[in-house]
């Protein structure tokens, strides 16, 4: 099954084994719906269900089973926080960066690379898109992305003139 990163042990709360959760999401409140935690260091993974989850404005605290005691939090500070995929709620509109990473970028036929990461720069997303030829930084905006389709893992852009040499990609 897929697992999504969704944040990152801080540190232990309290003395009964509460940890708090960095969250990797613009909506901490979507933690109270989960059922289930990947834990995730190196090569181990310790799949836990979720007794509680608190969330105050943008910090996350879970209670996990089998997580009872102050030195156990303490054993799984900076451990990734993973969900399985299905625990994710879909979007409104849009995607998540999750969902883009990895993908094929094209413009027309021309295979531009895969994007790489997707760079949060206040105004608008920016996706870094690697490819043979080196790197591109495609503006996330409706004009010039023209289609994305996650299930196929295809992204389809049409570059503004003058943001790459044409001839360097083609």
């Amino acid at each position: 099954m897929d697992e999504v990163l969704i944040g990152e042990v801080i540190k232990p709360h309290g003395v009964q084994g509460e940890i708090k959760v960095y969250p990797i999401t613009d909506n901490p409140k979507r933690f109270r719906k989960l059922k289930e935690v990947i834990l995730v260091q190196n090569q181990e993974q310790r799949r836990l269900k979720v007794l509680h989850a608190n969330v105050h404005q943008s910090e996350v605290y879970l209670t996990l089973e089998g997580i009872n005691t102050r030195d156990k939090a303490e054993a799984i500070r900076g451990w990734a926080v993973k969900a399985d995929r299905d625990q994710v709620p879909p979007l409104k509109e849009g995607w998540y960066y999750f969902e883009l990473e990895g993908m094929q970028v094209y413009e027309g036929d021309v295979l531009l690379g895969t994007l790489a990461q997707v760079i949060q720069t206040g105004a608008n997303d920016v996706y870094l898109v690697k490819g043979d030829k080196g790197e591109i930084c495609v503006p996330a905006l409706k004009t010039v992305v023209k289609h994305v389709d996650v299930a196929g893992k295809r992204m389809d852009v049409e570059l503004p003139p003058g943001l790459i040499d044409g001839e360097e990609l083609r």
